[in-house]
């Protein structure tokens, strides 16, 4: 199975921006063991900007670009050298690719891109796709990792796109606020009741939320990929995924 995992920065880090050691672990440990049983897997990964804000003594984004700029900057560079050194305890390697909104919107740049993720597949490397958020502007934006998780997932037609959050699913009213929402299991078509569900905002230091989601939902079941939307607070649930018995919300790709 081709698979697509997304991981959002509140998966990744403490809530201070400082790297969560014990989860991180986890989660390349469990990789490593699906990329063992015979999967091909790519990790879209937030976390740039939040470990390097939490690098220079910061809690939350602030407002002005370039200090987010240098911000991904610093982190990117000590999220590549985590994944490396982690993956490596299992022997298996990773690759590093940033991207921007011309990837999408070039012809030739996705057709490289493209061609690097197949070869790096069949050389038994672990794809690390984040955006390049040192040097994105409006006009090359992708803007979140949960459109750039079903971007890459339509780009290699994968199986599956799992996108990790710190949420359980989509429930059908707001779980922090009302204890007695309900979590919807599957969900077979995104109608305009489906999109309402979603709130607007991520957490403090990621850029997602549900609307993210949910908009990259509707970019991969067109083309008959699933999705699921799970906690990744445990790795482990991944497995639970792949067997499917995880608390998670999936989404149906439509049949062609």
């Amino acid at each position: 199975m081709r698979i697509v995992i997304k991981v959002g920065t509140s998966t990744l880090a403490h809530p201070t921006g400082l790297l969560n050691i014990k989860r991180v672990e986890q989660m390349c440990k469990v990789i490593s063991d699906l990329k063992n049983a015979g999967h091909e897997i790519m990790l879209v990964s937030s976390g740039a900007i939040g470990m390097g804000l939490g690098k220079i003594g910061l809690t939350k984004r602030p407002d002005d670009i370039p200090t987010n700029q240098a911000a991904a900057a610093i982190g990117q560079c000590e999220l590549m050298y985590t994944y490396d050194k982690l993956f490596s305890e299992y022997n298996h390697s990773v690759a590093q690719i940033l991207m921007t909104g011309a990837y999408v919107a070039i012809e030739d740049y996705g057709k490289n891109l493209n061609n690097t993720l197949f070869r790096l597949l069949e050389l038994g490397v672990i794809p690390i796709i984040n955006e390049n958020d040192t040097v994105t502007t409006d006009e090359i934006v992708i803007g979140d990792n949960d459109t750039l998780g079903a971007t890459i997932a339509l780009r290699v037609n994968a199986d599956l796109l799992i996108l990790l959050s710190d949420i359980d699913g989509l429930f059908t009213g707001d779980p922090n606020k009302d204890p007695n929402v309900e979590r919807i299991e599957v969900v077979e078509e995104i109608t305009e009741e489906i999109e309402r569900l979603a709130g607007s905002k991520g957490s403090v230091l990621g850029t997602g939320g549900m609307v993210t989601k949910i908009n990259a939902a509707k970019m991969v079941t067109e083309q008959g990929i699933d999705m699921v939307v799970a906690n990744g607070k445990n790795p482990e649930i991944l497995y639970d995924i792949i067997e499917g018995n995880a608390i998670c919300t999936r989404f149906i790709g439509k049949k062609k």
